[in-house]
């Protein structure tokens, strides 16, 4: 199973990112898994984002849900992210991630990527 994150690495303050996680080895609609995203600034640990189900049904973490869209293409096997009203705070690497609903670890992430929220 391999994900890779794709998108802009520099954004402009107050305006939306949007990352794509491309998934090849499995197939997102499959029964039993969470597809997510999750971030992590200089200097500090992870943050989960959301998550988006086989099944299409999503959940976010409170603190950015107000800013946040996940969306998956099951025709081309990607889920994607979008996050409003950018500030530097946003600035992190941004990891897409595979979770089993049987497990509470990740078991493939992609490598992630760096986003930087300047003017």
């Amino acid at each position: 199973v391999q994900l890779q994150e794709s998108g802009p690495g520099l954004v402009k303050p107050s305006q939306t990112l949007s990352l794509t996680c491309s998934v090849s080895g499995a197939t997102i609609t499959t029964n039993g898994y969470y597809w997510s995203w999750i971030r992590q600034p200089p200097g500090r640990g992870l943050e989960w984002i959301g998550s988006i189900t086989y099944s299409g049904h999503t959940y976010y973490t409170p603190s950015l849900k107000s800013r946040t869209s996940i969306a998956r293409d099951t025709s081309k096997n990607q889920f994607t992210l979008q996050l409003s009203s950018m500030t530097p705070e946003d600035t992190a690497v941004y990891f897409c991630a595979r979770e089993p609903l049987s497990d509470s670890e990740y078991d493939y992430w992609g490598q992630g990527t760096q986003v930087t929220v300047s003017s």
